[in-house]
């Protein structure tokens, strides 16, 4: 019984110091949009971000004709590039990136937003010793920046603010920017 209470005060601390702290567990992004329509190319990042879209509410759609906002994702850029070598010209280290190009456009705009992009640069050792446990890790670390640059590219779009016509009112997503 006094084990019980010991470990429900050690609860209640860490619960208390959490929440005094300003911590709050990341939830769904405010988006400015209700409905989007991804054209281009298909990336490997394509599906997470449909499926990331559609747990924040926006309606992915298949069409354009409907969409409040147009993406376009243009290009997927891997490349790895040799970032040091041993005394006898052995490589011993690389440095691997990942890059997607992309550009948004408003339903109510005719004109394309400038070509952005969205990298990720990681840095790791190389043995030949180790090739099997070295090329997983490369697979790991090219799926741990595929969803850096998802995550980015999200907040991206959540700071996207709909362009506003020349009356002053609102565009058709309702919102004010």
């Amino acid at each position: 019984m006094f084990k019980l209470l010991r470990v429900a005060f050690v609860l209640l601390v860490a619960s208390c110091t959490l929440t005094s702290c300003g911590f709050q567990p990341r939830g769904l992004t405010a988006i400015s949009f209700s409905s989007i329509n991804i054209q281009g190319k298909t990336l490997s990042i394509s599906k997470a971000l449909r499926n990331n879209l559609k747990a924040n509410g926006i309606k992915v759609l298949p069409t354009a004709e409907n969409a409040d906002l147009l993406l376009d994702l243009t290009s997927e850029n891997v490349e790895k590039r040799i970032l040091s070598l041993s005394g006898a010209g052995v490589v011993r280290e690389y440095v691997l990136y990942y890059r997607i190009h992309y550009r948004l456009r408003d339903a109510n705009e005719a004109l394309w937003s400038p070509e952005q992009t969205i990298e990720a640069r990681r840095d790791f050792t190389y043995s030949d010793a180790e090739l099997l446990a070295k090329q997983s890790e490369e697979v790991r670390l090219y799926e741990n920046m595929r969803s850096d640059v998802m995550s980015n590219l999200m907040r991206r779009l959540s700071r996207h603010k709909p362009a506003q016509d020349t009356t002053g009112a609102t565009n058709a997503t309702g919102a004010k920017p």
